[in-house]
């Protein structure tokens, strides 16, 4: 019985290194790629689509700053809609 308390002690202890290490590694690549774009929602949604493809292609670690670096450099905010004049603003 001390031995299986041991074991359960153990497993659930490395179980939680493991989940702490893949979430904060995620935490990581996220914040890394909201930092290239502050302040502007339409952009960090694109950045975060890129931090999927990336994570797609296997881009490794290292080179990931880089590439995001890239497809941030190469994003072009869509062109925003005017918006529809209101009762208030025509006098009325």
């Amino acid at each position: 019985m001390d031995y299986f308390i041991v074991a359960i002690a153990t497993l659930s202890g490395l179980y939680f290194h493991w989940w702490l290490y893949v979430n904060i590694k995620r935490w990581i690549n996220r914040d890394l790629a909201l930092s290239m774009a502050p302040n502007d929602a339409q952009k960090q949604a694109y950045m975060l689509q890129k931090l999927a493809e990336a994570k797609t292609l296997k881009v490794k670690k290292a080179q990931l700053q880089g590439w995001l670096e890239s497809a941030a450099a190469q994003y072009q905010p869509e062109p925003q809609q005017p918006e529809a004049p209101t009762a208030s603003a025509l006098g009325r």
